[in-house]
């Protein structure tokens, strides 16, 4: 009699734990906010604002698109290769960028994309 009282309380002690460590990692997957990893900008205000030339504005058009993709692709990724992918496309962006625009626009232009990073969780 003392042992099924005893293999019933571990058995629900068993479930109840379960449970509650099931409901703890929905609970915090839930809080966490989702990472977007849609990196595309509205070039005709990324223009406007970076004052680009109609030739720079083509360059940029085609390095945008490029970073875009290859953002997307590291989102298909897991973990630490996420992580490299994304930094990979990044330094790539900016190498790219720092060879179209001019000085000033390129501060600019680290500084929208830094924001733009930090806003989407990257």
């Amino acid at each position: 009699m003392i042992k099924k009282i005893v293999l019933s309380v571990v058995t629900v002690m068993t479930f109840t734990f379960g449970y509650a460590e099931t409901g703890m990692n929905h609970s915090w997957r839930m809080d966490r906010q989702p990472v977007n990893y849609d990196m595309s900008f509205d070039m005709h205000r990324l223009a406007a604002k970076l004052d680009l030339t109609s030739e720079q504005m083509e360059t940029v058009q085609v390095i945008q698109d490029s970073f875009n993709d290859a953002v997307q692709e590291a989102a298909t990724s897991r973990g630490l290769q996420r992580r490299h992918l994304i930094h990979q496309a990044v330094r790539k962006d900016v190498h790219q960028m720092h060879q179209v625009l001019n000085d000033e626009q390129f501060g600019t232009y680290m500084m929208l994309l830094g924001a733009t990073l930090k806003n989407k969780g990257l």
